[in-house]
């Protein structure tokens, strides 16, 4: 899944060296897409996207395919294992003085790295909301296609997927799951070694640590403000002591944790877990569908609601073929693209479209297959937790590392 990490060291660095993203050499008209779309064709977009999953690779493979055949561009998939990476290499060349020659076109971004991207003037735009394909997001019915963990978009990343938490579960072991986070307590205590968490700050580790913590605290009020407003000890002392009561009992006795979500659904797969959670609503299914998990497999959502938010594509400031990037993400938005990406054999990524603005015929390609005994109910995600303010991410991770990390 994408990962999104705060760069520490690079503010002050950014903040020296920022300019206007005004300083473009290729002036493109946005309110002409046919021109954009003309200048696009013989581009090589480099798309820096995170390269941990093979479902993901594979869907993007196709995408390339796409982008050739239909428009004579050829996307580059340059695969990250962190998304930090682009955005480094991104403030590398605004150090040298490249603002026009960037070797990143697009980046698969949210959280923490576009807060960082955004305050120092490091991105293309605003372009995302003159996409010809935006408007089937149905933004003012869907406020969240313009946040970005609860900054505001300003149409500086376009909306590609979404993502909510979502536990799962083997039937054949597990006859009720725990369905709040005290319960999640309780049920690791009578069922030792049988569940855990990636190791922080993996992605999913984190994810689980703001679940955890917005699960527990009776305000939630400063979670959604900069953490410097907040009396960070009083807020998360409640954390740490879940934690220090959860983890002997996790899988190892929490000595040890999975590299990854891939990895700890590889540890559902192989039956050495009865319980585990993903930040795809419809992983689950998709991994019975592929027979990585059994068919006992269950899926669900806590009763008080899961965190869930929207990943984006941006350009950053200087990327050298802007018109490709842009036809690259508007063909991302189409419904085609959708609802292949949401199919679950080939990658089960939950699409941003708002149905009601589609016509029939591509509603029925959304159509998700409720025979899989994994799938959620249509329902379920409803109850949708917003994603605390970037800068809780960062804290979380450090106070995590200095209680639990490899000394």
């Amino acid at each position: 899944m994408l990962r999104s990490l705060a760069l520490r060291f690079l503010p002050p660095l950014i903040v020296l060296l920022s300019g206007s993203s005004a300083l473009q050499a290729q002036v493109l008209d946005l309110d002409d897409w046919a021109s954009i779309e003309a200048k696009a064709k013989g581009q090589t977009v480099y798309w820096n996207a995170w390269g941990g999953d093979a479902n993901t690779n594979d869907y993007i493979n196709w995408v390339s395919e796409q982008m050739q055949s239909r428009h004579d561009i050829e996307v580059v998939h340059v695969k990250l294992g962190d998304t930090a990476e682009a955005v480094s290499r991104v403030v590398a060349e605004k150090a040298a003085g490249n603002s026009e020659d960037g070797a990143v076109d697009l980046i698969w971004i949210n959280g923490e790295n576009f807060a960082a991207m955004k305050k120092n003037d490091l991105l293309y735009g605003p372009w995302a909301e003159r996409l010809p394909n935006f408007a089937l997001t149905a933004p003012e019915a869907n406020p969240e296609m313009r946040n970005d963990f609860t900054l505001p978009v300003e149409g500086l990343e376009a909306p590609w997927g979404k993502a909510q938490i979502t536990f799962y579960y083997d039937s054949a072991r597990v006859e009720s799951p725990p369905k709040t986070m005290q319960a999640l307590l309780d049920w690791t205590n009578s069922n030792p070694g049988r569940f855990t968490y990636p190791l922080v700050p993996d992605f999913f580790g984190s994810t689980f640590l703001k679940q955890a913590l917005l699960g527990l605290v009776e305000n939630t009020e400063p979670l959604y403000e900069p953490v410097s407003e907040a009396d960070f000890e009083m807020v998360t002392a409640p954390l740490w002591k879940y934690l220090d009561a959860l983890h002997p009992h996790l899988w190892r006795d929490g000595t040890s944790f999975p590299r990854s979500g891939s990895a700890l659904r590889q540890l559902m797969g192989d039956g050495e877990l009865s319980l585990a959670f993903t930040f795809n609503p419809l992983e689950p299914a998709a991994a019975v569908a592929d027979y990585q998990l059994p068919p006992t497999t269950r899926s669900y959502v806590l009763d008080n609601g899961t965190l869930g938010n929207v990943h984006f594509v941006a350009i950053p400031f200087n990327a050298s073929h802007k018109a490709g990037a842009l036809v690259l993400a508007n063909f991302l938005l189409s419904p085609e693209a959708q609802a292949r990406k949401q199919d679950i054999e080939v990658w089960g990524d939950a699409t941003v479209l708002a149905m009601d603005v589609l016509n029939e015929k591509q509603r029925q390609a959304f159509r998700v297959l409720q025979d899989n005994p994994a799938t959620l109910p249509a329902d379920a995600l409803q109850r949708t937790l917003a994603e605390p303010h970037p800068s809780w991410m960062e804290r979380l991770e450090q106070a995590w590392l200095e209680r639990y990390g490899v000394r």
